[in-house]
């Protein structure tokens, strides 16, 4: 071996790298449903059934039916604003009658 020093810098790279080519391995090897499952390795969790529209669902709670009503109220007024923009773009650009009138104006 030889006598040279290794630099900080120069150690910090090597630790670097042996971790990022150590990190893939541990990685790869373990699933997600591996890494949460409980440590009994005897037998492996069975997969949940996926939900279908005949599995009735748990009950609405206020706060469920609180937050589905903001959100409707959102929606609408988000596309309130978005036809109000619109309008507003086409009487802009004289697409449409939308805020013209017929009648001239009186100086």
């Amino acid at each position: 071996m030889s006598d040279k020093l290794i630099s900080r810098r120069g150690a910090f790279s090597l630790l670097g790298l042996a971790a990022v080519l150590a990190l893939p391995t541990t990685v790869l090897t373990t699933s997600d449903a591996e890494a949460q499952a409980q440590p009994s390795p005897a037998a492996p969790a069975p997969a949940a059934p996926a939900p279908s529209a005949s599995t009735p669902t748990a009950p609405e709670t206020p706060g469920m039916t609180r937050g589905q009503a903001r959100r409707a109220g959102r929606h609408e007024r988000r596309e309130a604003r978005r036809n109000a923009r619109e309008m507003r773009r086409e009487a802009r650009h004289g697409k449409n009658i939308y805020m013209k009138s017929n009648t001239p104006k009186q100086q």
